[in-house]
């Protein structure tokens, strides 16, 4: 123990002595006779000495250790910030800082570039007198019996004879014709389909071809019923299929989401303009390929056109098909009716008169267009 410790220990003690002393008074040697515990009464003296001894030896230690350990206080040291070199600039650099200041850049939108084809051309009908209509020659195939279709409403509601007679036929291409394409549809990973012609003549091909279609194969339909359809030739359940609400717009996202995939449009020899300017837009891979052709049909059993009132189409190739059966075919006050825009405009290249378009913004379809011609000419 050093020399320090000694001397505070002794003046600790000095002090608790001083304190602790207190007149104590001898025991008698003599018993006191009234005394009823006497042996009690001379332990307590003896008690309280030995616990004062113990108290001392506590705060003697307490006060040792304090002295032994003395508390140093950290002094607080200044952190010195480096002092950074001030650079001179010289008038190049000044004038290279304004020019990129002055520059905006552009910043990047996390948004998905926005899909906008070409607004179509502007379709003009004729001002030709609204004689009134009395018989329609439709360019469709005959609805069958109990079928919904808007044409016999119209027929009934303005009491109107209507005809049903296509223009056109559809014809699959073989196997040889399409081999002279060079397109091979197993190197494609996902297939667009347009219609059920498109699915019919699809799988068509590969049943004669002998090609087996993987169940890694994606299909993107036009419309739920397009979808649907699919299940005449595969599981639908176990195929990965995606569907739009009727254009080829709604396919957009969908697409993107799968642009890795190298596509396949089964198409006609006639295609929609509007589809392969949409694929384009999405800069993706893809092949349109001819599967089906569409031809004129033999319309022999027609003696005159002039017997109709109204000329109903809704392709290109049945205006086509008119003018290859019908060469002469003069219009006079015969009405015709198109569909789209790309129909319409077939109808003035061929040299006819345009009198009902749809769609148009009253009247999104064509039965409702000639319910409107039809509902003004028939008043006189």
């Amino acid at each position: 123990m050093s020399a320090k410790k000694k001397l505070v220990k002794k003046k600790l003690v000095k002090k608790l002595i001083k304190k602790s002393k207190a007149p104590l008074k001898k025991a008698s040697s003599t018993k006191k006779k009234n005394n009823a515990k006497p042996a009690a009464k001379k332990a307590k003296p003896a008690l309280k000495k030995i616990a004062k001894k113990a108290l001392a030896k506590k705060i003697i230690k307490k006060q040792v250790k304090a002295v032994a350990k003395p508390v140093v206080k950290p002094v607080a040291v200044e952190k010195v910030k480096p002092v950074k070199e001030k650079k001179v600039l010289v008038s190049s650099d000044k004038e290279n800082i304004e020019k990129a200041v002055s520059v905006k850049r552009p910043r990047k939108s996390s948004k998905k570039p926005i899909i906008t084809l070409p607004p179509p051309p502007k379709i003009e009908v004729s001002n030709y007198p609204k004689n009134k209509v009395k018989s329609l020659l439709i360019s469709q195939p005959k609805p069958a019996e109990g079928d919904k279709n808007p044409y016999l409403d119209l027929a009934k509601k303005y009491n109107l004879i209507p005809t049903f007679r296509q223009f056109i036929k559809i014809e699959g291409l073989n196997s040889q014709d399409f081999r002279t394409q060079r397109v091979d549809i197993l190197e494609h990973g996902a297939v667009i389909l347009t219609s059920r012609l498109s699915v019919d003549h699809y799988f068509r091909l590969c049943n004669e071809m002998r090609i087996t279609v993987p169940e890694s194969m994606k299909y993107f339909c036009i419309n739920e019923q397009t979808a649907y359809y699919l299940q005449k030739y595969i599981q639908y359940r176990k195929r990965k299929i995606f569907f739009g609400h009727g254009t080829i717009l709604d396919l957009v996202d969908v697409i993107r989401k799968n642009k890795d995939e190298k596509f396949l449009l089964p198409a006609s020899d006639v295609t929609k303009e509007q589809i392969v300017d949409f694929l384009d837009e999405l800069k993706i891979t893809y092949t349109k390929a001819t599967f089906y052709r569409t031809v004129s049909a033999n319309l022999s059993d027609i003696k005159s056109l002039n017997d109709f009132d109204m000329l109903v189409f809704f392709t290109p190739a049945g205006i086509k098909s008119l003018k290859q059966n019908f060469p002469n075919f003069k219009q006079g006050s015969t009405r015709i009716a198109a569909f789209g825009h790309v129909a319409a405009q077939t109808v003035k290249d061929l040299g006819y008169r345009l009198d009902i378009f749809a769609p148009n913004p009253q009247n999104p379809s064509m039965s409702g267009a000639i319910d409107a011609y039809v509902k003004e000419a028939n008043k006189r």
